[in-house]
């Protein structure tokens, strides 16, 4: 097959990267669409001590496993299967599943460092940043963690100051400056969907 249309999705912690992918998707139902999303491709902690575990920057781009994640960009670009990991974030480790993924006309990178490494920005037809406030990123950042992640609000506060707020400042926010799009996603924006979707039915009836 051609290679794929590929779009990468970054922002801050809590902008509704998640929320936007799966909005977009739902708008091509008939479009099969990948979605790798950059929560998997964390390293294995394994080896450490939990209480080792629970010190580790996981804002800070040496926490993701990006020689994994490369050659995994790679082999999609080249309409390759492959496995990729999962991750268990309870644990800060990284599980026995293994999950098949198979080769489709549109890819989209949904994740914090989706545009930080050049190695990885470099396959991507399509940049997008999501740009919200940062006080709503972090009460959805808040609401995730203690709903899902099993968190208490005062370990959620504490590693927002000590790490996610300086993280985002020195490498996330920079990379606006790569991205073909900046989005606003503080409230819903249906026009926003509708232009996305419209561009993946484009560039999907072109390959």
């Amino acid at each position: 097959m051609k290679k794929p249309f590929m779009i990468a999705v970054t922002g801050g912690s809590g902008s509704g990267k998640s929320t936007v992918v799966d909005l977009v998707r739902a708008s091509c139902p008939s479009i099969p669409i990948l979605v790798l999303t950059l929560d998997h491709y964390y390293k294995d902690w394994s080896h450490l001590s939990p209480e080792q575990r629970s010190k580790i920057n996981f804002d800070h781009p040496d926490s993701l496993d990006s020689h994994t994640l490369c050659a995994h960009i790679q082999q999609v670009a080249r309409g390759e299967r492959f496995y990729r990991p999962s991750y268990d974030f309870t644990s800060h480790t990284r599980s026995e599943e293994k999950v098949l993924v198979e080769a489709a006309p549109v890819v989209i990178l949904d994740g914090i460092f989706s545009l930080y490494f050049e190695e990885i920005r470099s396959f991507f037809d399509l940049k997008i940043y999501l740009d919200v406030p940062s006080d709503v990123r972090f009460i959805r950042r808040l609401r995730r963690d203690m709903e899902t992640r099993g968190r208490t609000m005062e370990s959620v506060v504490d590693q927002y100051l000590s790490t996610v707020r300086p993280m985002h400042t020195r490498f996330i926010e920079p990379c606006k400056s790569f991205a073909d799009l900046l989005i606003s996603w503080e409230h819903h924006n249906s026009t926003t969907i509708e232009m996305l979707a419209s561009i993946i039915q484009e560039k999907s009836q072109m390959a």
